[in-house]
């Protein structure tokens, strides 16, 4: 009986409980986490972060342990992101996380952690991360090509350090960069630390990456050409600057209009204001298209030379050429003409590029009836702005009225209540002043008629404060002329 006994509880089958995991504990904050931190004291560190032990545990629920690349994302995305204390210790979550058995990264979380540590400027830590991608490669690259979302990683990190002006950790990652990528780096990673070079001032650490770049056997394009014209013209070295033009060129590499622009420019500053010209026409020839920023390097160049009228002659002959861009506002040229005693041909550019399809702007056009009011050429002031009202730019009040009293003071009231009814018509506002104009301008005309329906507007549209001053201006205009 014992025997049977025995043998059924061989038999029977045994219930085994798996272990119960044990509650996640976070390792202690390291010491630099001080540096992210400053103002906070060992005490409260270690209070935030057994904040986040809870947290996270709570998250993970009843495997805090079996955590996968994808959970560790959304926790970091849902619940740590934009907590309010603990958001900070992201990192130290993300490199307690490589430490579990059976866990490894993958370029989703590389990602979320370079760009977090980027917007924060944790660049002591990103640095650190860049290391940590380095020894421990993305499962993608685990077979015969590298995961290709480390150069775009990469291609922040970089950018990061150039904007701080952390020029050796910028260089540190490309070099670990050039270790984990499938063949050479894209032209625009160099481009981008040869911009930061010269951004800084450091033009000549530009030309030494440039070097080795071309030792890379990696083809420049014009952004590094551009770029390397630009440094050397704010250094004043225009010479150098020109045998990198050359250079480009040699390389069959086109110029584009930020090359010409940018040494028009140069020569500008270097004195040599013709062969900026000269450059200028070299562009139509190679049929690279102007941009408005050249003409107004250009216009302004030749301006503090004293060249105004050389300057209208060039636009005039782009213009005819065909090559004038359209976004060209010409005022500052206009200004410049009016303000040398060159009205006339101020009047005559702007009718014929006008009449082209080149509208002036607003400030150009009150600007040039200001310069011919000022040399008594009130006619052609009268046709630019009646002009303006037909194609709907409408005129700031008071060169508005200021032509309405020149009219008046030439025995022209009639004709200048017609252009303000033309402007009231197109969206202009007369105000009081513009009646006062008007009816002085009657007055001394003896029309009283006309002055009279201009008072009683004057009264309907609420411009009169008193009836002392409708009897004022009535009894005026009884007393004029007949």
């Amino acid at each position: 009986m014992s025997r049977n006994i025995a043998l059924r509880k061989l038999t029977k089958p045994q219930h085994h409980h798996p272990p119960q995991p044990q509650p996640l504990k976070l390792p202690d904050l390291p010491s630099s986490v001080s540096a992210v931190t400053p103002a906070a004291t060992a005490t409260t560190a270690q209070t935030q972060l057994t904040h986040l032990t809870a947290v996270f545990q709570s998250y993970l629920k009843n495997s805090p342990i079996a955590i996968t690349p994808e959970e560790l994302l959304h926790f970091l995305k849902s619940r740590l992101r934009h907590h309010p204390t603990l958001g900070h210790l992201d990192f130290h979550l993300f490199r307690y996380a490589a430490t579990l058995d059976s866990f490894r990264h993958d370029h989703s979380t590389f990602e979320y952690m370079v760009r977090s540590l980027v917007s924060t400027d944790r660049l002591d830590s990103l640095r650190s991360l860049l290391e940590f991608i380095s020894s421990n490669p993305c499962p993608c690259s685990d077979g015969i090509f590298s995961c290709p979302k480390i150069e775009p990683m990469f291609r922040v990190s970089i950018s990061s350090f150039c904007r701080s002006g952390r020029f050796d950790d910028a260089l540190y990652a490309f070099d670990i960069m050039k270790r984990l990528i499938d063949g050479k780096p894209n032209v625009a990673l160099y481009n981008m630390v040869i911009h930061g070079f010269v951004k800084l001032g450091k033009l000549d650490r530009g030309v030494e990456f440039y070097g080795r770049m071309i030792r890379d056997r990696v083809k420049p394009d014009a952004v590094t050409f551009n770029t390397l014209i630009s440094g050397y013209c704010r250094n004043n070295k225009f010479g150098l600057a020109l045998d990198v033009f050359r250079e480009m060129k040699e390389k069959g590499c086109v110029p584009n209009v930020v090359s010409f622009n940018t040494l028009i420019k140069g020569f500008f500053q270097d004195g040599k204001a013709e062969q900026a010209v000269e450059m200028a026409k070299e562009m139509i020839e190679l049929g690279c298209e102007f941009s408005y920023v050249t003409c107004e390097i250009l216009v302004d160049g030749l301006g503090r030379k004293g060249k105004v009228m050389e300057a209208a002659d060039l636009m005039i002959e782009f213009l005819r050429k065909g090559v004038l861009p359209r976004g060209f506002d010409y005022f500052v040229l206009i200004e410049m003409l009016c303000h040398d005693g060159k009205v006339d041909r101020a009047f005559e550019m702007v009718d014929e590029l006008w009449g082209k399809g080149y509208t002036p702007s607003l400030i150009a056009c009150t600007t040039l009836i200001e310069g011919l009011r000022r040399v008594g050429r009130i006619e052609n002031s009268v046709d630019l702005m009646r002009k303006m009202l037909n194609e709907g730019i409408i005129p700031d009040t008071v060169t508005f009225s200021c032509l309405l009293q020149d009219m008046c003071g030439m025995g022209r009231a009639m004709e200048a209540n017609k252009l303000r009814l033309l402007g009231s018509k197109k969206g202009l506002d007369p105000d009081g002043m513009m009646y006062r104009i008007l009816i002085s301008g009657y007055t001394k005309e003896g029309r009283r008629k006309e002055g009279e329906v201009l008072v009683n507007e004057m009264l309907d549209r609420g411009f009169l404060p008193d009836i002392a001053t409708y009897n004022m201006l009535m009894d005026g205009l009884a007393k004029s002329k007949f």
